[in-house]
């Protein structure tokens, strides 16, 4: 950290965040976003360098987050399990010693929540959780700045959670309670959502319906992901069975509020998750939210790096 900055931050969890710090995050994005939209240069993080580091497969989230350092005149050096010594010969709080005394910030992208709590905890620099089995903090932060930039702010709205209670339900779980509004989780038997692997202490903020239709009733926002996630693949078929009624389509649109968006994650998978008329409609906002990863991540490095600007 440079001399004067505040106190080191990670961010492995949205609750890493206060409800304050989310509202400059958004503002921030916003002006990073337009400036990008004009063409004008803005560089902040010049001489600062991003380690990323992947033991799951990435498209969008390595795009954003190299994109992103490179566009704010940063450098970024990407490292897989596989060209690396991480957790194999060399212990994770090894590595995390020796990343963090050559990078500047790391982002990385794991299984288990516990390796990125391992590497924070012996890192001299930020990290940020860039997907986990357990959190998804990065999407969630598109996710909504998304819900703001479309319709303003989300506190005291209702999100509709359909599918498996996943990284992303513990995360959307979390950004209710900080936040201020109500999700509505609707999984099938046996893929229900934790509260305490969530990590909320308040369960006014979400609640659970056995239907799907239930649980889009007055939503201002239906969210899904695929069935099977990244590491659970040998469940597939059996998840295929499950999750057969979980497929957001039209009829679960229309009983959400008129203007309702959809949201995804990505990757979709047409007629399993959601419909192509739903993820293809004018309702869905998916493209939208993909590419404001890359502007809520340029935000938040600034922020971590840098503490808040003005």
């Amino acid at each position: 950290m440079k001399p004067g900055h505040t106190l080191m931050k990670h961010y492995l969890q949205f609750k890493d965040l206060r409800a304050e710090e989310y509202a400059y995050l958004f503002e921030r994005t916003r002006i990073i976003k337009t400036r990008f939209k004009n063409y004008e240069r803005y560089q902040p993080l010049v001489d600062r360098t991003l380690a990323m580091i992947f033991e799951k497969a990435s498209t969008r989230t390595r795009v954003s987050f190299e994109a992103g350092m490179y566009q704010m005149g940063g450098s970024v050096v990407h490292l897989t399990t596989g060209d690396s010594q991480l957790g194999r010969a060399e212990p994770v709080e090894d590595s995390a010693r020796v990343i963090s005394r050559m990078t500047d910030i790391v982002m990385i992208r794991t299984y288990e929540q516990t390796m990125i709590e391992r590497f924070a905890a012996h890192s001299r620099v930020p990290v940020i959780n860039g997907l986990t089995n357990e959190y998804h903090p990065c999407q969630i932060l598109a996710d909504l700045y998304t819900y703001i930039e479309q319709r303003g702010d989300i506190k005291g709205k209702v999100v509709a959670w359909v599918g498996d209670g996943n990284n992303m339900a513990n995360t959307w779980l979390q950004a209710a309670e900080i936040l201020g509004f109500t999700v509505h989780v609707s999984t099938p038997s046996g893929y229900e959502v934790d509260a305490q692997v969530a990590g909320i202490r308040n369960s006014d903020c979400f609640k659970v319906f056995k239907h799907p239709m239930a649980a889009c009733e007055g939503a201002h926002l239906v969210t899904t992901d695929v069935w099977t996630s990244m590491g659970y693949e040998a469940e597939n078929e059996e998840r295929r069975k499950a999750f057969v009624d979980w497929c957001v389509d039209d009829e679960m649109m229309a009983v959400a509020q008129p203007d309702a968006l959809f949201m995804h994650c990505l990757p979709a998978h047409r007629g399993e998750e959601v419909t192509a008329e739903v993820i293809d409609g004018p309702q869905s906002v998916v493209w939208d939210e993909a590419e404001n990863r890359l502007h809520v991540q340029k935000a938040l490095m600034e922020y971590l790096l840098l503490g808040r600007i003005g």
